[in-house]
């Protein structure tokens, strides 16, 4: 049996023949802790044909994994499930070439075993950050895309609100409605000095603190006193009551989260009080999974790349140093301790 430690205590180096993984201990009461997670160790086994090695150099950690650790199912490979990228050490597919950097979602682990087909080979271009790749030029910046284009249909000089404002999926959502054209951009956040920071460096007109003493709903009609087109939706709760309120005829809103409720699953917030204005105001409410427009990738990195390179849309991301620090940034990230996209990268060896 593999051996376990607390997650806090675990070193952060590895070895070429042992792996070392993170995995869910328990169900949390409330916002995850330490206690809930455990290191196992073991080694590596040897590839079978087709197999491929990945020693991983950077993750993801996301808001959709405190939902995961509620309803259980989340172990993949060595770990736990979610974006990783690596390079390849060892294949035993002639197809795939040692020293490759890949994409894959055995993530929560120094290393992962995969197949052909778990894998997605990266080439990366000049002037494009390697992390970009797990923030917004990977699945976080699809579902800003997805949600902006597919989904509300956002058309230049249009006014937009977007909830959680200041993490991976809100501040990719900002850079790219900017470059699409938007017109007045308004955001919330969970302190003041974020909600400056959206202002001065993200590019937001108006900006929000919800824990403010002011009511959120008040916030945002002085925000917003001619109303919005667009609410981009990573919250639910108060946050979408307050949209409703101050979307104009014909607005839409694109819901892909509700943070407002993973933290306790089994007791969500009432449904908004004024729902009812979907129907009097004619609005569109549609809620979206990336996984299900996987489609657009071709196309949304096509648009965004040259943006990036051409430094237009900068890669907002919170870098976080060291495997045996990820759940530390897990928890940080649940408590909105970052600004962008939340990545813990690896040491290479």
């Amino acid at each position: 049996m593999p051996s376990t430690t607390t997650a806090s205590t675990v070193s952060t180096a590895s070895t070429a023949l042992n792996y070392r993984a993170i995995r869910q201990a328990r169900r949390p009461q409330g916002r995850p802790t330490a206690a809930d997670f455990e290191i196992v160790s073991s080694p590596i086994p040897t590839l079978a044909p087709g197999e491929i090695l990945v020693r991983n150099l950077a993750q993801s950690v996301d808001p959709y994994m405190r939902e995961a650790m509620h309803w259980g199912g989340w172990e993949k490979g060595f770990g736990l499930e979610g974006r990783a990228l690596g390079r390849v050490v060892a294949s035993k597919d002639p197809v795939i070439a040692e020293g490759s950097i890949v994409f894959h979602r055995h993530s929560w682990a120094t290393h992962a075993v995969v197949a052909k087909a778990d894998i997605r080979v990266l080439t990366v271009p000049e002037g494009v950050p390697l992390t970009a790749y797990l923030g917004i030029l990977g699945g976080t910046g699809l579902t800003a895309y997805v949600g902006l284009k597919r989904v509300a249909e956002l058309q230049p000089g249009e006014d937009l609100f977007i909830s959680a404002a200041g993490g991976g999926v809100g501040t990719a959502a900002a850079r790219i409605a900017r470059v699409m054209g938007a017109g007045r951009l308004i955001g919330s956040t969970g302190s003041s000095t974020k909600a400056k920071h959206l202002m001065e460096h993200i590019g937001f007109d108006a900006a929000i603190d919800y824990h403010a003493a002011t009511p959120l709903a008040d916030q945002l009609r002085a925000a917003a006193p001619d109303g919005i087109d667009v609410y981009f939706d990573n919250v639910g709760g108060t946050h979408l009551e307050a949209a409703i309120s101050i979307l104009r005829h014909s607005g839409r809103i694109a819901w892909c989260g509700a943070v407002a409720q993973y933290d306790d699953l089994e007791n969500p917030p009432a449904a908004p009080a004024n729902l009812y204005d979907i129907v009097g105001k004619a609005l569109r409410l549609e809620g979206f999974l990336v996984r299900d427009h996987l489609d657009a990738r071709e196309e949304f990195e096509s648009f965004l790349i040259p943006h990036i390179i051409s430094g237009a849309v900068p890669v907002d991301e919170t870098i976080v140093h060291g495997f045996g620090n990820t759940v530390d940034a897990f928890v940080a990230m649940l408590g909105g301790g970052n600004v962008g996209k939340m990545v813990v990268t690896f040491e290479e060896s």
